[in-house]
């Protein structure tokens, strides 16, 4: 099986002069349990090359035996520094896509043709897809083969209101994730903050926080699986 990964470019934290990215472990525990599972994978980002890093999650209270094992792993370090264009890889070349958070893809891929119409064409192809964190935000504006938003009467998760307030983001960020998801009509549910939670609907795989990161990868797998 091949699975896209897919991680945001943007690096900068709306106007506050502070550095953001991808989330590590949200990286890093999904791509063991995929890989661990015998999947190929390619890594692929808007501008391509080394995604940034957001430096919070590099600090020692976020670090996990997942991130723990990337950082001893030369061959998975050099994968995430060689990241494809996104705009190059097409759905169809895939079994499924995983989206890692992070604040960055609020800014990006939020907003990113190439990822909208990738995740419109696994719909389509009704392929797995999933998105842990601030990643369901990336389907702010994608839509379903219907033509509504691919969320619309669709259970989901996604970073919660509370966990925003909690670091302190909510005013800096460009729109909440769990607001969004319920615009869109989305069934949002959420657990206690900090605790994995995920939700399945379909081929759609959401998780809440970065430590539903393991979780959600191993729910796509079932998907695949099944």
């Amino acid at each position: 099986m091949n699975i896209l990964m897919v991680l945001t470019s943007h690096d900068q934290l709306g106007d506050t002069g502070r550095k953001t990215g991808f989330w590590l472990e949200e990286f890093a525990a999904p791509y063991y349990a995929l890989k661990d599972a015998g999947a190929g994978i390619v890594l692929a980002s808007p501008k391509g090359g080394q995604p940034p890093l957001d430096p919070k999650s590099d600090e020692p209270d976020a670090q996990s035996e997942d991130t723990e094992r990337f950082k001893a792993d030369p061959a998975a370090q050099a994968a995430l520094a060689s990241t494809v264009e996104l705009s190059s890889v097409k759905a169809g070349d895939f079994d499924a896509v995983f989206y890692p958070g992070g604040h960055g893809p609020l800014w990006d891929l939020a907003n990113d043709a190439a990822s909208i119409a990738l995740i419109e064409a696994f719909a389509r192809a009704d392929k797995p897809t999933g998105f842990v964190c601030h990643a369901p935000g990336v389907l702010k504006s994608v839509n379903g083969p219907d033509g509504k938003p691919l969320v619309n009467g669709r259970k989901v998760t996604g970073f919660t209101n509370t966990e925003e307030d909690a670091v302190g983001l909510t005013d800096v960020v460009p729109f909440l994730v769990e607001n969004v998801l319920m615009a869109n009509g989305g069934d949002y549910s959420k657990g206690p903050d900090w605790g994995s939670h995920v939700v399945v609907d379909g081929k759609l795989v959401t998780g809440q926080n970065p430590g539903s990161s393991r979780e959600a990868a191993e729910a796509l797998l079932g998907l695949l699986k099944a």
